[in-house]
């Protein structure tokens, strides 16, 4: 049995595993491995606003309260709020049941330590073996020993309040006119708020979520609605957060994108200039941008690279004791700030740069050049170690001869499918193009694939 992935255990709703009899078995195992003494432990729960989310978060509370720990039930509330929320309450772990930027008739259960940490890969695996080997099944509290679920009220507040605190006392975004899209997500109350209270002029989209039309054409997956919507608004910025808000998406004022590989560079470079650049690197992961590890290796960043998942970024972060890292795809953790990505601390960091330069937000994206990226998707029959693959092993090498020091081949496989990736960056699209067909084609023939290749990524 493999419940856990990159991130958390997720699947539809209602089918193995997303269903009510093993999310009571987590609740169970998460009980048991965060329970240490004869104390009594709580848990945080908190949720994105999927019609699903009602049926996981009652088996979830009904596994941990059987266990003899309570439960503190915060309802919808970003990711990175669950996380904050879990050490504010000085709570023993904390669970968020979201499926991210996934559809609605998706769910996951994220697990988080009581620091607000992910959890490492063995504290999930030691959760598997507990629900595998139904060693849990004969500890049955009876009596006073039975826990209690209870409901937190000013959760909301407590998380819009720690958001704030980490922009500049004193400032404030007045005469800032803001396109924000919530996704009808886990930030649809929050998001707003904040901004709100800070001074902006905010035009809000997606706030009315119905359970079944979370990140539905809308959300960071979809920045085509704020490049849009900012241009006819006249705004300065557009903001398009996730489903559960831990990742977030920009627009400057000429309707351009500006992604997790711009904001991480055009922080880092702010918190170099004021010396809070700790360890002077930045973690991101192989999926990044080779235009972001040029652009900082030109202002003397180390730039360093860890696999795909923000998990895999905090911990090398906490490593480190770094200050900055994240992913392209929006998830960027402030080590001074929070434990986890938080898409709503990643947009006050980059509206504090616009306030404090006086400068706008396509002159930003401008210091940090993307080049052309393409990636390749090869459905394969087994995940054959590469390079055991001799033709694709050769045709790598000559790629990265010919790309030399303007671009970077990488092959790795999905952790949860059988895809083999093929991604390639240089300055000449049409090329690097080529370069990762041929590669997919020689996976294609050498690993037995069935169903052929497509380009994923242009």
């Amino acid at each position: 049995m493999k419940l856990f992935g990159t991130d958390g255990v997720r699947g539809v709703a209602n089918t193995e595993p997303m269903t009510v009899e093993t999310a009571l078995k987590l609740g169970r195992a998460a009980a048991y491995v965060f329970r240490n003494s004869d104390r009594r432990h709580r848990i945080v729960i908190g949720k994105d606003t999927r019609l699903s989310g009602y049926m996981l978060e009652n088996a979830l509370v009904a596994g941990i309260c059987s266990m003899g720990v309570d439960v503190l039930l915060i309802g919808p509330l970003p990711t990175p709020g669950t996380a904050f929320i879990t050490r504010s309450l000085r709570a023993d772990a904390g669970i968020m049941i979201s499926a991210s930027h996934n559809p609605y008739e998706d769910n996951g259960i994220k697990f988080f330590s009581r620091n607000g940490c992910k959890l490492p890969d063995r504290t999930e695996e030691r959760m598997e073996k507990l629900i595998a080997s139904g060693e849990l099944d004969s500890i049955r509290p009876t009596a006073l020993d039975v826990g209690k679920a209870y409901r937190v009220d000013d959760a909301q507040g407590r998380y819009v309040e720690f958001v704030k605190n980490s922009f500049p006392k004193g400032m404030v975004l007045d005469g800032l006119k803001i396109v924000l899209d919530c996704a009808n997500g886990a930030g649809y109350r929050a998001a707003p708020r904040i901004l709100m209270e800070l001074g902006a002029q905010v035009i809000v989209l997606n706030t009315e979520p119905d359970g079944t039309n979370i990140n539905r054409n809308c959300g960071s997956l979809h920045p085509e609605i704020i490049a849009e919507a900012v241009p006819r608004h006249n705004a300065h910025v557009g903001i398009s957060l996730d489903g559960d808000a831990d990742r977030v998406i920009m627009v400057d004022e000429e309707g351009q994108v500006v992604d997790g590989d711009h904001m991480m560079g055009v922080c880092a470079l702010d918190l170099k200039e004021s010396g809070a650049l700790r360890g002077n690197c930045l973690v991101a992961t192989v999926m990044s941008n080779y235009g972001l590890e040029k652009a900082m290796k030109k202002a003397g960043i180390t730039m360093l690279r860890v696999k795909v998942g923000d998990r895999y970024v905090t911990e090398e972060m906490l490593k480190r004791d770094a200050a900055l890292g994240g992913e392209q795809s929006g998830h960027i953790i402030f080590g001074d700030y929070t434990t986890t990505g938080d898409g709503m601390i990643t947009t006050l960091q980059m509206l504090r740069i616009l306030r404090s330069k006086e400068t706008k937000l396509s002159l930003l994206r401008k210091r940090i050049p993307k080049y052309p990226q393409v990636l390749v998707n090869i459905v394969v029959q087994h995940k054959k170690r590469l390079e055991d693959l001799s033709a694709v092993t050769k045709l790598i090498r000559r790629a990265e001869k010919e790309l030399g020091s303007e671009g970077r081949v990488l092959v790795r496989y999905s952790g949860t499918e059988n895809i083999a990736r093929v991604m390639i960056e240089g300055r000449d699209a049409s090329a690097i193009q080529a370069m990762a067909d041929k590669i997919g084609e020689a996976i294609r023939k050498e690993s037995g694939a069935g169903s052929g290749q497509k380009r994923a990524k242009g």
